[in-house]
């Protein structure tokens, strides 16, 4: 077992829910503190490495904090299992280990930071708006799982919604339609809304999307109510605060209030970082193409301020997020070190 993996299986063997995050955070500091770089706690808790002294400067930011599910972390086949290997464990310890392998070759050419953010999975982005204020990077690598010979040009925006609505009891016989019944007119409204926004959008990624999170309804004897969560994954074209504005026709008399806003955002594939992926995929026997997700990433955070070349890139299948099956491939793990170690090379 080599020393990339062992440090993937040590990152996955350290809890780190979302706002939990400090104990892996110490282990990434430790790790690049052993290399001889610059490592420290920043002030959002994300872990904060630093190399290289001319050139550029890159900042590669993943994710270090998970949503919650155990997994036995363990290897099987080739497989390695554990919540965060594709999510972003596998993507952020790729960036660490690129980047030692760059620096021993002698092939480094950049200034990097290597930022594993906290709290992605939560609506805050914690870590990765600490990083869009600090730094003003002339390119940008998120740690997101595209497939080692697949680069990430895109993601949805998001929005999401909390409703609520309460009125008097009333009898069941009698004419009142009951608070469940009014929040699935609400919901049946924004289904229609959707399908109206989505017509002639054949593509995921131009379509609206919305989920229904949770339902909750209640009653005190004098009044009833219900309580719901609803997600959605906006195209290109549809702001939050429109959409907001919008839901609140919809929803009538019920009171609505709204979290973790942010719009869609796309990088153009001609840049010289896409380029240079480009090259490296290939240089390694690989087919490379372009990705457009219909999640949402640290790159909706931070790309419409940067404003430089972005991708999001890392080793891992995406169908496997949040599942109980999540495991990395270590293969493709290894080649995904590579293909980023020969892009950093590039980034002079």
């Amino acid at each position: 077992m080599n020393d990339a993996v062992e440090f993937l299986i040590r990152l996955l063997r350290t809890p780190s829910l979302s706002g939990q995050e400090a104990a892996a955070v110490q282990v990434m500091v430790a790790q690049m503190a052993a290399f001889g770089w610059e490592a420290f706690v920043d002030e959002s808790g994300s872990a904060v490495g630093q190399v290289g002294t001319d050139g550029p400067l890159v900042v590669l930011l993943g994710h270090i904090d998970t949503v919650p599910g155990e997994i036995p972390v363990r290897i099987e086949d080739g497989k390695l299992y554990g919540r965060g290997a594709v999510d972003a464990k596998g993507p952020l310890a790729t960036f660490v280990w690129a980047a030692r392998r760059a620096e021993q070759a002698g092939t480094l050419g950049c200034r990097l930071v290597i930022i594993g953010a906290t709290e992605e999975e939560a609506a805050s982005s914690r870590g990765a708006h600490a990083a869009r204020d600090r730094y003003r990077p002339d390119f940008c690598v998120i740690g997101e799982p595209s497939g080692w010979d697949r680069i990430t040009l895109g993601y949805k925006g998001r929005l999401l919604v909390h409703y609520r609505y309460q009125q008097p009891v009333a009898h069941s016989a009698g004419e009142q339609r009951a608070a469940p019944e009014q929040m699935v007119d609400f919901w049946r409204a924004i289904e229609q809304y959707c399908q109206h926004l989505n017509a002639g959008r054949s593509r995921l990624f131009e379509q609206l999307i919305p989920s229904l999170r949770r339902v909750h309804s209640d009653s005190d004897g004098i009044n009833e109510w219900v309580e719901a969560t609803i997600g959605f994954r906006l195209p290109p074209g549809v702001e939050p605060s429109t959409l907001a504005e919008t839901l609140q026709t919809l929803a009538g008399a019920a009171h609505l209030s709204f979290e973790g806003a942010c719009p869609a955002f796309q990088s153009p594939r001609t840049t010289p970082l896409a380029s240079a992926f480009v090259r490296a995929i290939r240089q390694h026997g690989g087919q490379p193409a372009f990705l457009h997700k219909t999640g949402t990433a640290d790159m909706n955070v931070v790309g419409p301020v940067w404003q430089c070349p972005i991708v999001a890139y890392g080793p891992g299948d995406s169908r496997l997020d949040h599942t109980p099956d999540e495991h990395i491939v270590l293969h493709e793990y290894e080649h995904a070190i590579a293909v980023l170690a020969d892009v950093l090379a590039q980034l002079r």
